[in-house]
C-alpha cells in the first residue's frame, strides 16, 4: 500500500519535470529593477545593537525573526518578525520569516559584529525559481540578494545554510544568549550545541537577553516616535471610518463587526494591519475588557466602547480608545460616567508632568479619582480615602486593569523589563506610554445603583515624555463631551 499522505502530497503537486521544461522556464527574463536603497532606520538600528552588545561582552547573541506558523493545515498565518528582530534589523512588514540576527564577539574588543542570516533568492534558472512554495519567486515574488539586504539593512548578511557553524564556533570559549520561543528550528539547534558542550547557563542567559532586549526599548528615538505618531494619524482616520458606519452597524445583526471591519479596512490599507485584534463592544459589551468576539447589536441609545490600533509597516502601533455615543449624543447619566473616566485621565497626565514622577504613580493618581466618584455615587462599602488603602483596594471591582502600558512594536511593549526599569522606574524623555482609565458597570451588578448598570467606559490616549514634559499623540483625536459630539456629526455627514 503506498504512503497517503505522500499520495495526498502528489495530488496536489502537477508539476513537470522534464530537463525541457526546466531550460524552457529559466531562461528569456529580462533585467531585474534596481535592488533597494539603505532604510532610513538603518542609521538607528546600528545604535540599538551597539548599545546591546555592550552588555554581552564576549557572547554571542542569537535573535530569530520568528517562523511562519500554521493556521489550517497548509495555510500559514501572515508573518510578523519578533519585535526584538525588528527593532535590531528594522526589518518590518511581512519580511523574512525564519531569519536570524546574530551579534558575533569580537575577539579582544568590547564589541560585537551583526550578521544577518537568511534565505537569499536564487537564480531562475533553479527549481526554487518556480516549484518551490515557500521560497520560490513564482510563489512569494522575488527575495533580495545578500548584497541587497546588506544595502538596504547596513548589516552583513550571510546565507541562513551557514548559520549551524556560525553559531558552533568557538562554543565552550563563547556563550550564546538567544531570543526562545520565536523559531523551534532555532531553539533546536542550540539546545542541540548547548547539550554537547556541557553549556549550563543557557536559561540565564537568555532571561537577561529577553530582559535586554525590552529595556533597549523603554525610551524611543526619534524614528520610531515618528512611526508611533503615524500609526496613531491613521488609527485616528480609522475611527472617523467606524464613526460613519455606524449607520450601517445599527442596521446590521452583528453591527460590532461593521464597525471592526471598517477599522480594518483603513489600517491595512494605510498601515501593516491591525496593532492587536479590535475591541468594538456596544452597551453591555463594553464590560467584558477584551471583547473581540464583536459579534453584537449596536443600538440607539447606547455607547460603543471602541479599542484600536494601527501597526504601521515598520511595526509600531498606537492603541487608543474612545467610547461613542451610538446616537451622537450622551445620554445624562452616560456623560456622568465619561466625565469621571476623562477626569483620571487628566489626572494621571498631570502627575505624568510632575518632575521626577514615577510610572506607577500615573495609576495611582487615577484611581484616586475613581475612588472618588465611586464613593459619590454610593458603590463602595466606606470612604475613598478606605478603598484606595492597600487592604482596600474595593473600587478595583470597577476598575480592575492597571491605568498604562509602555507602546511602541508591541502594544503592551517591553513587557520583559525589570520591575524596577519599568513600573518603578522615573519618567524620562522618548517614552511612550498609555493612560487609559475606564469604570465598568456590569448589568447584573447589584452593588451599584441602577442608573449606571451597564455603562461602560474607557478612554485611551497614547503619551510621550520629551524634556518639556509629557503631551498626547493623540491629540486631535476629540475626546471631550462636546468634541466628541460635534467630531461623530461632521464625520457622519461626510460619508452621508
Amino acid at each position: 500500500m503506498s504512503n497517503q499522505t505522500e499520495d495526498r502530497g502528489s495530488n496536489r503537486s502537477q508539476r513537470p519535470d522534464n530537463r525541457e521544461f526546466r531550460t524552457f522556464i529559466g531562461e528569456d527574463w529580462g533585467e531585474r529593477p534596481p535592488g533597494p536603497a539603505r532604510s532610513e532606520v538603518a542609521d538607528f538600528t546600528q545604535s540599538r545593537r551597539h548599545k546591546l552588545g555592550a552588555q554581552f561582552p564576549g557572547q554571542r547573541l542569537v535573535i530569530p525573526a520568528g517562523e511562519l506558523r500554521v493556521r489550517s493545515n497548509d495555510t500559514d498565518y501572515r508573518f510578523r518578525a519578533h519585535s526584538a528582530f525588528a527593532h535590531l534589523t528594522g526589518l518590518g512588514g511581512e519580511l523574512e520569516p525564519n531569519a536570524v540576527l546574530v551579534l558575533h564577539p569580537v575577539e579582544g574588543e568590547q564589541t560585537h559584529e551583526a550578521v544577518l542570516y537568511f534565505h537569499p533568492r536564487t537564480p531562475r534558472t533553479s527549481e526554487e525559481f518556480w516549484a518551490d512554495s515557500r521560497y520560490g519567486e513564482f510563489w512569494v515574488g522575488a527575495r533580495p540578494s545578500l548584497e541587497e539586504m546588506s544595502t538596504m539593512t547596513g548589516i552583513r548578511t550571510d546565507h541562513i545554510e551557514n548559520l549551524p557553524d556560525a553559531l558552533a564556533k568557538d562554543l565552550g570559549q563563547v556563550h550564546i544568549a538567544a531570543i526562545t520561543e520565536a523559531d523551534t528550528k532555532i531553539d533546536a539547534q542550540i539546545r542541540e550545541l548547548r547539550q554537547r558542550e556541557n553549556l549550563t547557563e543557557g536559561q540565564v542567559l537568555d532571561e537577561k537577553l529577553r530582559e535586554a532586549t525590552s529595556e533597549l526599548r523603554l525610551r524611543k528615538d526619534a524614528w520610531e516616535i515618528a512611526e508611533i505618531q503615524k500609526a496613531v494619524d491613521i488609527t485616528a482616520q480609522g475611527f472617523e471610518d467606524m464613526i460613519a458606519a455606524l449607520p450601517r452597524a445599527v442596521e446590521h445583526w452583528r453591527g460590532e463587526r461593521v464597525l471592526e471591519g471598517a477599522f480594518a479596512a483603513r489600517a491595512r490599507e494605510e498601515g501593516n494591519g491591525l496593532g492587536y485584534d479590535t475591541i468594538a463592544a456596544a452597551g453591555n459589551h463594553a464590560n467584558t475588557l477584551h471583547w473581540i468576539v464583536n459579534d453584537g447589536q449596536v443600538k440607539d441609545g447606547e455607547l460603543v466602547l471602541i479599542d484600536a490600533g494601527a501597526e504601521v509597516d515598520s511595526l509600531y502601533t498606537a492603541d487608543i480608545t474612545r467610547t461613542l455615543p451610538v446616537n451622537g449624543t450622551f445620554s445624562p447619566e452616560q456623560a456622568t460616567v465619561y466625565n469621571a473616566v476623562l477626569e483620571a485621565c487628566e489626572a494621571s497626565l498631570a502627575k505624568a508632568n510632575e518632575p521626577r514622577a514615577k510610572f506607577r504613580e500615573l495609576h495611582e493618581a487615577a484611581m484616586v479619582v475613581i475612588a472618588r466618584y465611586l464613593e459619590e455615587w454610593g458603590c463602595l462599602p466606606g470612604t475613598a480615602e478606605e478603598s484606595l488603602a492597600p487592604d482596600g483596594q474595593y473600587h478595583r471591582r470597577w476598575m480592575p486593569h492597571g491605568t498604562s502600558h509602555h507602546l511602541g512594536l508591541d502594544v503592551h511593549d517591553c513587557a520583559q523589563a525589570r520591575r524596577d526599569m519599568y513600573l518603578d522606574a522615573v519618567l524620562e524623555p522618548g517614552m511612550v506610554f498609555t493612560i487609559e482609565p475606564g469604570l465598568y458597570f456590569r448589568e447584573d451588578d447589584e452593588k451599584i445603583p441602577a442608573w449606571l448598570r451597564g455603562i461602560g467606559v474607557r478612554i485611551e490616549d497614547d503619551i510621550l515624555v520629551t524634556e518639556d514634559g509629557a503631551r498626547r499623540l493623540s491629540e486631535s483625536i476629540p475626546r471631550t463631551i462636546p468634541a466628541v459630539e460635534e467630531w461623530m456629526k461632521a464625520a457622519t455627514h461626510r460619508r452621508s
